[in-house]
């Protein structure tokens, strides 16, 4: 996807992090026929070692995940009624209101009433959910793809899990979105260009780096998050069941990650490195909800500048990646090739969780709770 020493530009498509106006230029379609097709070339790797146990965290795991499966029709309260826009009432009363925290004035938004801010918040529950659907997709895409190219039959073993699990992850989320909310949207543009490039490159370490630390890793704080803020009790426990499963998730690729790269060269490394970091700024742009703003019939160029100066917005994104930085760091991806990715994380404002508790160790602790109780910090 990059080459030794690319330059920001050259990774990200633009010079500048924070660059609005080439940010939303980037926009989404989907195709007619509702399919997306991604060319990938990859070894299919057989191992004749069937040694089970020769890698023995991997083990561990996998043993975990097969008595902590659970049944996406049956083990949630589907008879709960959502009504969506009590909820978001509900919230903008906590948050001290509609549009609190924002200087408004002279925007497009500025003389909007509650009807237009409780349809946008119905809109912004769509497409949250609709994206993190989007993405469960793309980690069964993924998972499936690690079964076939890892070499450790360890590890074969426990992806093969993780299959099941991302199925039934893009089961739920749909069922909730279809019977309980109002509406999809398509994948963010951001985030499909991401999902492109993990599934696309035909190393099997960059899948798992990709898909298993990045998009996993943001996807479980932002679980995290939305499982401390809903007042649904139907959605709060669904994320709840998916939060177990994604932590182990992510503990499957900085234990597996963390071995192979200690034996990779700088150079090598300053490629994953370059890799991270487009997937970081690839899975940021997308919260900017531009496909939100365009269906209220408001040009995101106009309002989005406004939206991220509020101070809260920027802590938010960087708590997103409170999971991603003490597993890079962890992995070595941090230090490796003259510190450059601590610089660019420095550069994201991410930085500061780099000495937060990494997802392995933090799954060992969480590893005897049963699924339902989880909750992770």
């Amino acid at each position: 996807m990059t080459t030794e020493m690319s330059s920001t530009e050259d990774i990200i498509g633009r010079s500048e992090i924070d660059d609005f106006e080439a940010i939303l230029s980037v926009v989404g379609s989907e195709e007619a026929d509702g399919r997306h097709v991604v060319h990938s070339e990859y070894d299919s790797i057989f191992t004749w070692d069937y040694e089970k146990g020769s890698r023995p965290k991997l083990n561990k795991l996998y043993e975990k995940a097969k008595g902590a499966q659970w049944n996406g029709e049956t083990d949630l309260p589907w008879e709960i009624e959502v009504d969506q826009e009590k909820l978001v009432r509900e919230d903008a009363e906590a948050n001290g209101g509609f549009g609190a925290g924002f200087d408004l004035t002279g925007t497009p938004v500025e003389h909007w009433g509650d009807k237009e801010w409780v349809q946008f918040g119905v809109e912004s529950q769509n497409w949250t959910l609709s994206q993190f659907l989007h993405g469960e997709q793309g980690a069964l895409i993924c998972t499936a793809k690690i079964v076939e190219s890892v070499p450790w039959i360890d590890a074969k073993y426990y992806a093969s899990t993780q299959v099941m699990d991302e199925a039934r992850h893009v089961e739920v989320f749909g069922k909730y979105l279809d019977q309980k909310l109002s509406g999809h949207y398509p994948v963010n543009a951001h985030l499909r260009m991401l999902l492109d490039d993990i599934i696309a490159d035909s190393r099997w370490d960059l899948t798992y780096l990709g898909m298993q630390i990045m998009v996993e890793g943001l996807a479980l704080a932002a679980f995290g998050f939305m499982h401390q803020m809903t007042r649904d009790p139907l959605l709060k426990q669904l994320l709840r069941y998916v939060m177990a499963d994604e932590a182990r998730h992510v503990a499957f690729g900085v234990l597996s990650l963390q071995e192979y790269y200690e034996g990779l060269n700088a150079a090598e490394l300053r490629e994953r490195q370059e890799f991270a970091f487009e997937a970081a700024v690839r899975m940021r742009d997308r919260f900017l909800q531009q496909e939100v703003w365009d269906r209220m019939g408001v040009d995101p160029k106009a309002i989005v500048p406004v939206v991220q100066q509020a101070p809260e917005r920027g802590e938010f994104q960087a708590l997103l990646f409170s999971k991603i930085v003490p597993n890079c760091k962890k992995l070595g991806l941090l230090d490796a090739a003259d510190g450059w990715l601590r610089t660019k994380f420095t550069e994201l404002g991410v930085i500061e969780f780099e000495s937060w508790v990494d997802t392995s160790e933090e799954y060992d602790a969480l590893a005897s709770v049963p699924p339902k109780d989880r909750v992770l910090s």
